[in-house]
């Protein structure tokens, strides 16, 4: 019979205290919600509009037509035209970032094609031809591309980088007037088409916007160095070489698309 009471009095303890020690126990926290880290490393591609100047030296328009219309060498002297044109552009951009996991450094590359409407024209002297006799010399750019190299230091979804390679360029190249040697009065029309390639270097900042979209503020400088253009007047049937060295710098606002990112979520 003590047995059994000492039984039961234990079992009502237990029950009474197991609330108690229950309270006291220290309870797990719930598992943090997966939070995912943003990264650059993704391809995009996207669109860009800007505007451009250039600044072209170009020797020697005048030594052109005075020659090969008087049919011998008689231009004493040389004359280099600066020609500064401006003009606005419209393209669109494609590439590939690498962010390794917990670092800052992105690198990558990117290809890029700009039509573009920059040009501008000069009038130069002809002093072998009457009095007032001019050459109108006029140049123009319409298309540019590059394949660049990119670098840069992200912060979360800020990136900055700097960014250089190869570019090319085509370009329009006229000089046309009327030249009175002697007694005839003679249109020319010369027209020449050059298509160059050079380098390139720049830089900007790229913010990630929403979920898979960037938009970006770049400038890049472009170096095409010097090179022999020939110039052509189909009705005349003469040519003949002039001498064009040239740069062009641009800005940029840009949008990208990523399609292998970790934006949003």
């Amino acid at each position: 019979m003590k047995q059994l009471l000492l039984a039961s009095a234990a079992t009502s303890l237990l029950t009474i205290g197991a609330p108690a020690l229950a309270a006291d126990w220290p309870v797990a926290p719930p598992p943090a919600a997966y939070i995912p880290v943003f990264t650059w490393t993704s391809c995009y591609a996207g669109g860009h509009v800007g505007g451009r100047s250039a600044r072209k030296e170009i020797t020697d328009p005048v030594q052109l037509v005075q020659d090969r219309l008087l049919g011998f060498p008689a231009t004493v002297g040389v004359t280099t035209v600066e020609l500064l044109p401006t003009g606005y552009l419209i393209g669109g951009q494609f590439g590939c970032d690498y962010q390794a996991v917990g670092a800052n450094w992105v690198i990558g590359f990117e290809g890029a094609v700009s039509g573009a409407n920059i040009w501008n024209q000069r009038v130069v002297a002809l002093p072998l031809g009457d009095s007032g006799d001019q050459a109108l010399v006029t140049a123009r750019t319409d298309f540019i591309a590059s394949g660049t190299v990119r670098l840069g230091y992200a912060s979360d979804r800020l990136l900055l980088y700097v960014k250089g390679g190869a570019a090319g360029a085509s370009e329009k190249y006229s000089i046309t007037g009327v030249f009175q040697a002697i007694t005839n009065p003679t249109p020319f029309n010369f027209q020449g088409l050059d298509l160059r390639i050079g380098w390139t270097a720049g830089g900007g900042i790229e913010w990630a916007i929403w979920e898979n979209w960037s938009v970006k503020i770049e400038y890049d400088f472009y170096d095409f160095g010097h090179k022999s253009v020939l110039m052509s007047d189909s009705n005349l049937s003469v040519s003949g070489p002039v001498d064009i060295k040239q740069t062009i710098q641009t800005v940029k606002l840009g949008l990208n698309f990523h399609m292998w990112s970790s934006f949003g979520d």
